[in-house]
């Protein structure tokens, strides 16, 4: 199922992903660091939600309280518990 996800505090404005089951793919940010987000949406393709979780929940940027990354996790949190 496609999720979108508007992120709050980052530079991205938004997250685009697919989720078959607990599967991530096709992760996609609108703004933000083009390169570091490409990097990021090809190394969590293929992990489950919980996997990438445990990976990137938590991480800053700069002085800001919340990351592109760790604003993924919110949005593969919230799209999970829509499924479930």
């Amino acid at each position: 199922m496609h999720y979108s996800y508007t992120t709050k505090g980052t530079c991205s404005s938004e997250i685009e992903f697919d989720l078959d089951g607990d599967i991530v793919h096709n992760v996609q940010f609108v703004g933000g660091c083009n390169g570091n987000l490409k990097a990021i949406s090809s190394l969590v393709d293929g992990l489950t939600v919980e996997q990438v979780v445990d990976k990137v929940k938590g991480i800053t940027c700069g002085f800001k309280s919340t990351s592109c990354s760790d604003q993924l996790a919110t949005a593969l949190l919230e799209a999970l518990d829509t499924v479930q």
